[in-house]
């Protein structure tokens, strides 16, 4: 059969649970496809079956019997540690009040020690020069007019040199 579709709206329509506009749809789609209509042949022929068999309802004293039945069984069958739960349960909470009991204080941290200090830096004083003259002028221009410092960097990779310069 080809109609996967179709097999809800067949089997609904044998049951005679479908809308009026999905029965006259199936109506059409079974006289056309005769995969559907052995579907819809088999379904209903097994709802009347369970029909007819269970058309009559027991008695009330059939159910009384099959239920006092099941309970024995159950009751039974039932481990003694299910009788006795609340003996787990007060061993639970002697566990959770021993374990807050025996939890550690807080401690305080310990603050960090020191590992150096650097004194702190003189205070550089300018000193005070004389009225100066064009001499001491002079001498001054030509101790600002120092070389340029350099400073070579050497990195693990002999491909990179950092280079540093300072007045």
């Amino acid at each position: 059969m080809n109609c996967v579709e179709w097999e809800t709206l067949v089997a609904l329509h044998a049951g005679g649970d479908a809308s009026e506009t999905e029965a006259e749809e199936v109506e059409r789609h079974l006289g056309e496809c005769s995969g559907c209509q052995v579907l819809w042949s088999g379904v209903r022929e097994s709802l009347a079956l369970l029909r007819t068999a269970h058309g009559e309802a027991p008695d009330a004293a059939h159910f009384t019997a099959v239920r006092t039945r099941v309970m024995a069984e159950l009751e039974r069958g039932a481990p003694p540690w299910r009788r006795l739960a609340w003996i787990s349960g007060v061993g639970a909470v002697a566990a959770v009040v021993l374990f807050l009991a025996l939890w550690p204080a807080p401690v305080d941290p310990v603050p960090a020690r020191m590992l150096a200090s650097i004194p702190p830096a003189t205070l550089a004083v300018r000193p005070v020069l004389p009225v100066r003259t064009p001499a001491v002028r002079q001498a001054a221009a030509r101790a600002r007019q120092r070389e340029p410092i350099t400073i070579k960097l050497q990195t693990s990779d002999p491909n990179v040199v950092i280079y540093w310069l300072a007045d």
